[in-house]
């Protein structure tokens, strides 16, 4: 039998906090997560790219799981579901992160491609270290397509339909941004067999318009009601509202990435939301100051969000 599909929505993947000694920011790990869920999204990605998960633990990685749960089932959002980044160089490694997710409280697990010997990562090999993880895996499985981080690796649409047969294999998120890859999988797939999400909030409606079930984008870690207002408007057929919302989230992403990705969003989020510090782990870099075209069109954004 089929294991359940993800439910079609806004995810984030929630950027994590570190006091100055890198150890978690337990108060401000909270906050930030409270705060996702009062703003509506559908789930949150726990150990993401914008989660540092790369720079954690194994131990870690599991804390950062069930303190997110922990917190949404303490303030009543048991129903805000939670995906696991589990991505890790190796088949044997991996599937112990997916054991350790469904432990901690995860309900799905998203896994990257491994990368460290790109040429050696056929089509074949990518389809039987995919199929490998997913028979072993306790939860069900998305697959996550990011070249940026993965050495260039780009699934295309072919690949990924052919996973998609796999009983435990629910769906994927595209942070390539392919729109026209995105329409190939969906035309074959609806939501409800397969949960195709684009993973940049720049095509977020383009998605939707082309059957996606939604996103996991780390823009809504500033401004979450802003996305579920676009998405709301969006099922009630309001498009041309919608996309003027849109057109407000796809100059947020850009800015995002150009005033200094996942440190220039905790410094955002600590201005602003009054928890949390800008503490990344290296190399990653903080930004010890917010300045600049692309910050102010980031502020902007986020006071036209506290307007709703």
């Amino acid at each position: 039998m089929p294991a359940a599909v993800p439910p079609s929505g806004i995810y984030v993947p929630a950027v994590l906090f570190f006091k100055e000694n890198e150890d978690f920011d337990v108060p401000a790990i909270k906050s930030h997560v409270l705060r996702l869920a009062q703003g509506g999204v559908t789930g949150i990605v726990v150990q993401g790219s914008n989660g540092e998960a790369q720079h954690l633990s194994h131990d870690e990685r599991k804390e950062a799981i069930s303190l997110t749960r922990k917190t949404l089932d303490e303030n009543g959002f048991q129903n805000v579901v939670i995906i696991a980044g589990c991505g890790a160089q190796s088949a044997r490694e991996t599937k112990k992160l997916c054991a350790d997710a469904k432990d901690a409280g995860a309900a799905f697990v998203l896994v990257l491609t491994p990368s460290v010997w790109p040429g050696d990562m056929t089509k074949e090999n990518i389809i039987r270290y995919h199929r490998e993880v997913a028979d072993y895996s306790p939860l069900p499985y998305m697959v996550y397509n990011f070249p940026t981080v993965t050495a260039g690796i780009d699934l295309d649409s072919d690949i990924i339909l052919t996973l998609s047969e796999h009983p435990n294999i629910v769906g994927t998120k595209l942070s390539c941004g392919n729109v026209g890859k995105l329409h190939r999988i969906t035309s074959v797939k609806p939501p409800s067999e397969f949960c195709t999400l684009a993973g940049v909030s720049e095509v977020l409606l383009q998605g939707l318009l082309s059957g996606s079930a939604g996103a996991i984008a780390a823009l809504p870690n500033l401004v979450p009601k802003l996305h579920m207002k676009m998405y709301a408007l969006y099922q009630a057929g309001k498009i041309d509202e919608a996309m003027k919302i849109q057109a407000q989230l796809g100059q947020g992403d850009w800015a995002t990435r150009k005033a200094g990705g996942v440190g220039a969003m905790k410094a955002l989020i600590s201005k602003h939301f009054g928890y949390g510090e800008t503490y990344v782990r290296r190399p990653l870099m903080a930004v010890a100051q917010l300045s600049g075209t692309y910050v102010d069109e980031l502020e902007e954004l986020i006071a036209s969000e506290k307007m709703l």
